[in-house]
């Protein structure tokens, strides 16, 4: 148990979801949400009667509200904060590394976003570190991705190219450290570096190469400006040695010390979110959908989302035998060395600097549901 003291090439199988993104073109594109309290139930416990009485958690999003955040829209619909005696609300995120940020102003109680960004941040701010207190995507969606119009097919056509990506992003801190698992010289790539939105656009209108970032953003982003799957290149960092976790429920260290108890509760909730996502998928992009105030979030690129998530971040191996939220400590402690080389760290972070399990429920409480108890997206 890892407890820290307290006290207290993956293209030829995306093919199949080319199908749902035929509409894509064309369509509206997510607006910036976010969520105050009192408003919607995007933002308020609708099992709550009184939230006075609830303890009040503000949560911020990795990004935009997609798809990927159903495990906490359900878990607040169908009130499994409120039973924990939560009252949360969440607001839209702006990148991994700018949530991290916010996280750390104390502006938000716990955040989405990831342990190697965390690991980045607490280096520069080692009296007031963030941890990770669950996993919520097993395996990283970290990925380069281009045209094959460019004539990039493989990772090794990546040579002497030009790259785009923000310039706190994750992937893109990680790059050499890919480009030498695959073979390249990283010193041979240019990188150009742009506001996040804007990342497809420029591989869309060929200012740039390729971009690295995330398959779960870049991919629906990729479809909806016209391109089908059999058009595009893409290069997961999992299947590439770089195994890297995904996103995780992240908190200041000194808010866990302080309320031990809300983040246990805010944990247990989310799984139970996260399991009716996992057996119903349908149902929890609907609630989604549905939680959109702008009436603008787009259901075939979050399908495809989801879809991505489902196949290559939720459900794994490790997950079906460990559980969701855990980690598997040989693994983790690789891609921490491998963060502090891509990443430049000065310290010498260990599992425990950055990870506690102390916040998790009982197994039994986190494990996947059944497959014969998973229906299929539609």
């Amino acid at each position: 148990m890892i407890v820290k003291q307290f006290k207290s090439r993956r293209v030829p199988a995306l093919v199949a979801i080319a199908a749902s993104v035929a509409l894509f073109a064309g369509c509206a594109a997510n607006a910036p949400t976010a969520s105050t309290p009192g408003s919607s139930p995007a933002a308020t416990d609708a099992a709550s009667t009184d939230s006075k009485n609830l303890k009040q958690v503000r949560v911020q999003l990795s990004f935009l509200k997609q798809s990927l955040d159903a495990p906490l829209i359900l878990a607040i619909n169908k009130g499994y904060f409120a039973e924990e005696g939560l009252n949360v609300t969440y607001e839209r995120g702006f990148g991994n590394a700018d949530t991290i940020s916010k996280l750390g102003t104390g502006k938000f109680d716990l955040a989405f976003s990831d342990m190697y960004n965390a690991m980045d941040f607490n280096e520069k701010n080692p009296n007031d570190k963030i941890i990770a207190v669950a996993v919520t995507q097993n395996k990283a969606p970290f990925a380069v991705l281009s045209l094959k119009q460019n004539g990039i097919t493989q990772p090794k056509d990546l040579q002497g190219k030009n790259l785009g990506a923000p310039a706190g992003d994750g992937p893109r801190k990680l790059f050499p450290l890919f480009a030498e698992e695959v073979g390249v010289d990283p010193n041979s790539v240019e990188w150009t570096t742009m506001e996040p939105k804007l990342r497809e656009t420029f591989l869309l209108q060929g200012k740039v190469d390729a971009i690295s970032g995330f398959s779960t953003s870049a991919l629906p982003s990729l479809l909806k400006g016209g391109k089908s799957m059999d058009d595009i290149t893409m290069f997961y960092y999992t299947e590439n040695g770089l195994d890297f976790y995904g996103n995780a429920i992240l908190t200041k260290e000194t808010f866990a010390k302080q309320n031990p108890e809300v983040v246990k509760a805010f944990v247990k909730a989310y799984f139970r979110g996260l399991q009716d996502t996992l057996k119903d998928p349908t149902a929890a992009l609907d609630a989604v959908i549905a939680s959109d105030e702008s009436k603008l979030m787009d259901r075939q690129a979050e399908k495809v989302r989801m879809e991505v998530a489902l196949r290559d971040l939720f459900i794994t191996p490790e997950v079906e035998k460990n559980g969701l939220g855990g980690v598997d400590e040989g693994r983790l402690a690789k891609t921490i060395e491998q963060t502090i080389a891509g990443f430049g760290l000065k310290g010498k972070p260990t599992i425990a600097d950055i990870y506690t399990d102390e916040f998790l429920p009982e197994k039994e409480l986190r494990t996947l549901p059944p497959e014969s108890d998973r229906k299929p997206l539609s």
